[in-house]
């Protein structure tokens, strides 16, 4: 066996003994009776269907480590099936040494992991989006080592990341000045955001090539940032002294909010960036006679603990697993003895630094105008027999 093959056998067990041992609901799967949500949401319009894949729904995202075939995809353009061998990663604009990379040679350099949790920004600000998270194991090369080899000149203020998907954008639509033009998917970031020691360019998943669907061959992870913020297909990296204001960053994507100075209702509108304090109740299972509610809890801050309000009761402190990754997201059990009809199952994260995840009526949630960011409390409906 090759040196590579064996350590991606090593891997590969690493991974599924962290499955096993974060979490007991995964432990006994076999043997418990999952009861599923009576709130399953619609599928994903027409419109979208291209947009929004791999939609697994909470009660199947039943391991610490989510795999590949249930991890979700969003793709704002077209989803681009590029050859490997003709690939090209390209970094220039304020550096000294501009460089461009094959597969190849990226993958010579010094190799890192982390295990970080993804969550789309849009994940629970519609009715058919209520999943979109998962957990997994990134590796690559790390995007800071890259930065300073190339050597960012002084001045220089953003780091932007453009991928290969492309399309149609339109501007001033139905007006005189109307312009059509062929737009690349970009996100920028600053250089300090950029060259945090967590951030990689990103050419493995769970020990595996990137699916194509996830941005191979090669991606960028920016551990504790929304979905958007971790750019796939990912094919050129610019340094510039101006702030970028493409789609993604200056018109959509931006999170805007009704609050109050002085008596006045007043707007802010805000880029979407790092991801918010969360938690969701996934499922219940059945064993033995014996009922657990599962879920998960994330955030930009470690979570510290998950309390779970049963119908109008009072909040109750739910065990929480160890965490073995500050990016990563932790599972939580309660057990439960409910009575036969119809429940409600919310829960609320608390972070290190004493944060709690919003209540659906808190003003920063119910005076966002936006669904983006969308981190209040979620409530499961579970029928019990």
């Amino acid at each position: 066996m090759t040196n590579e093959l064996q350590r991606r056998a090593v891997l590969s067990g690493a991974i599924t003994a962290a499955a096993l041992l974060h979490g007991r609901a995964v432990a006994q799967a076999g043997a418990n009776k999952v009861i599923p949500g009576s709130d399953q949401p619609p599928p994903v319009p027409a419109p979208l269907a291209n947009v929004a894949k791999g939609l697994t729904r909470w009660e199947d995202l039943d391991s610490w480590i989510t795999p590949n075939d249930k991890f979700f995809s969003i793709a704002h353009y077209n989803r681009p099936l590029i050859d490997e061998k003709a690939w090209r990663l390209d970094v220039d604009g304020m550096v000294a040494k501009p460089a461009t990379l094959t597969l190849n040679e990226l993958k010579a350099l010094p190799r890192h992991e982390i295990t970080s949790t993804l969550e789309c920004s849009g994940n629970n600000g519609l009715p058919f989006l209520s999943s979109l998270v998962g957990n997994a194991q990134w590796a690559g090369a790390s995007l800071a080592e890259m930065l300073r080899t190339a050597q960012v000149k002084g001045g220089a203020l953003e780091v932007v990341f453009y991928g290969v998907d492309q399309g149609e954008e339109v501007v001033r639509k139905d007006t005189p000045i109307e312009a059509k033009f062929n737009g690349t998917f970009a996100r920028s970031m600053s250089i300090d955001d950029a060259m945090n020691p967590a951030n990689l360019l990103c050419y493995e998943m769970n020990g595996s090539p990137l699916p194509a669907a996830n941005g191979f061959p090669v991606r960028l992870i920016v551990p504790g940032w929304y979905g958007v913020a971790n750019v796939k297909w990912l094919r050129r990296i610019e340094l510039r002294d101006t702030r970028y204001m493409g789609r993604f960053m200056g018109r959509d994507y931006v999170t805007v909010r009704e609050v109050q100075r002085d008596g006045r209702t007043t707007v802010t509108e805000t880029s979407v960036g790092r991801m918010l304090l969360k938690s969701a109740p996934a499922r219940v299972t059945l064993r033995d006679g014996h009922y657990q509610i599962d879920g998960m809890a994330w955030g930009p801050v470690p979570v510290a603990a998950v309390e779970v309000k049963i119908d109008n009761g009072p909040w109750v402190k739910a065990d929480l697993d160890d965490s073995q990754s500050e990016f990563a997201w932790r599972l939580w059990h309660l057990d439960w003895s409910p009575a036969p009809g119809e429940h409600t199952v919310t829960s609320r994260a608390i972070d290190k630094a004493g944060n709690s995840q919003p209540a659906m009526d808190d003003p920063s949630i119910a005076n966002k105008k936006t669904y983006w960011e969308s981190n209040g409390q979620i409530t499961r409906h579970i029928r019990v027999a």
